[in-house]
């Protein structure tokens, strides 16, 4: 599942600690969002059952000769590249060849090379939209740009591609070095790594919701959700590189973790599962997971069943909300446990909570504070005091996107 903002990436050498010996310098990774690492497709299998409302897929990549060093925790990014069916019709939109010659920062190129690999055509750049906007006369668009209103904005341009916006303007379409002039660079998107450098060597696992649907009488998707499902394949490669996440790691071996993950939020769970197996750790770990339906969004189910029996997890709460009337969420299953979480707490227990920003969070951060408050004794000024020196010291952790 969806980390959200790209980090710098460094891999850094250890300073060796000889006395009169020179501390040796830093190195950065050769491997960033200019110069990705073209890593092997291992496997791509999917994880939500047939019946599910989701695809969700469990990707697994090679690191091969990379030298990538990575840690429970961090990010993986990916540099997609474009759906030949939408670069066809951005193509067949502005009435030129495919193989017209542009000039872009990979010297001269195809027009379609440049909108499959270099342009962001999945998500219109704001340059284009209002572009497009000074001749289209569309009321709706002119409405929402004179507004200012950010939510309306982002509304409107939900689900939208440059086709549509390209669309609201039929007259002569841009030449070719203009309307690429309008389009944002295509960037990579960052995942939560779901697995452990010492259980998984010289591999990177990810846990990735496929988005998919229909709009306009055309079928959309995800730009690199569905390059990694649809057309890498297997044993091919994809350009790569660690993003680093060093304010969500993984407490001394001795201390408890509780990890609330519902949906592809447990991928860096899971990392911190194998991790903790791995180590020998003595520490506790309680794990919340949540999504629609057991029977077919219980992601990892046999793994973390298994942990379960084994005794790695503690505690493993789930919650599968569109299994009965009334919709419950791990938000709910932490209030239920209340007084076991605050104990937890109580003892040091470090708490993370990884998924969606929108609305999961804010509905777990709110338990939290009820859950502060009514097991502590404690007033909703002196919970939130209590919750914001968890964050303080680094007891609180989120990925959330």
């Amino acid at each position: 599942m969806t980390t959200a903002i790209a980090r710098q990436v460094q891999d850094i050498d250890a300073a060796t600690g000889d006395l009169g010996t020179t501390k040796a310098a830093p190195k950065r990774s050769p491997w960033n969002r200019k110069n990705p690492y073209r890593a092997q497709i291992l496997g791509n299998r999917r994880l939500s059952g047939p019946t599910s409302a989701k695809e969700v897929r469990h990707v697994a990549i090679a690191l091969g000769d990379s030298g990538i060093a990575y840690q429970a925790g961090d990010g993986f990014a990916v540099k997609p590249v474009n759906d030949a069916a939408l670069v066809s019709a951005v193509v067949d939109r502005l009435g030129v060849p495919a193989d017209t010659a542009v000039h872009t920062k990979s010297g001269e190129i195809t027009l379609a090379q440049a909108l499959t690999t270099e342009y962001e055509i999945g998500i219109p750049s704001m340059d284009l939209i209002e572009a497009v906007a000074e001749h289209a006369g569309d009321a709706e668009l002119d409405h929402v740009l004179q507004n200012g209103d950010r939510a309306s904005f982002d509304a409107w341009t939900w689900g939208r591609d440059v086709v549509d916006v390209l669309d609201l303007d039929r007259s002569p379409a841009f030449d070719p070095a203009e309307f690429l002039g309008l389009l944002r660079p295509l960037q990579h998107r960052v995942y939560s790594i779901s697995s452990s450098p010492i259980a998984h060597e010289g591999t990177v696992h990810l846990t990735v919701s496929t988005v998919r649907y229909r709009s306009a009488e055309r079928d959309r998707g995800g730009v690199c959700s569905t390059y990694l499902a649809d057309r890498v394949g297997d044993g091919n490669e994809a350009g790569v590189f660690l993003s680093a996440n060093k304010s969500f790691r993984l407490p001394e071996d001795d201390t408890p973790i509780i990890m609330i993950g519902p949906g592809t939020g447990v991928a860096p769970f899971r990392a911190f599962l194998h991790e903790r197996r791995a180590r020998g750790a003595a520490g506790d770990n309680w794990l919340f997971f949540g999504d629609q339906h057991r029977s077919s969004d219980f992601l990892y189910e046999d793994e973390l069943v298994e942990f379960e029996r084994d005794g790695l997890l503690s505690r493993l709460d789930v919650a599968f909300s569109r299994d009965q009337h009334e919709k419950i969420y791990v938000q709910h299953r932490m209030i239920e446990a209340g007084k076991q979480l605050y104990g937890w707490l109580e003892a040091g227990a470090h708490f993370y909570v990884c998924g969606d920003a929108a609305r999961m969070s804010k509905g777990v951060d709110e338990a939290l504070h009820e859950i502060v408050a009514e097991h502590g004794g404690r007033s909703p000024d002196a919970a939130e005091d209590y919750v914001n020196e968890l964050k303080q010291t680094k007891r609180y952790l989120r990925d959330v996107y």
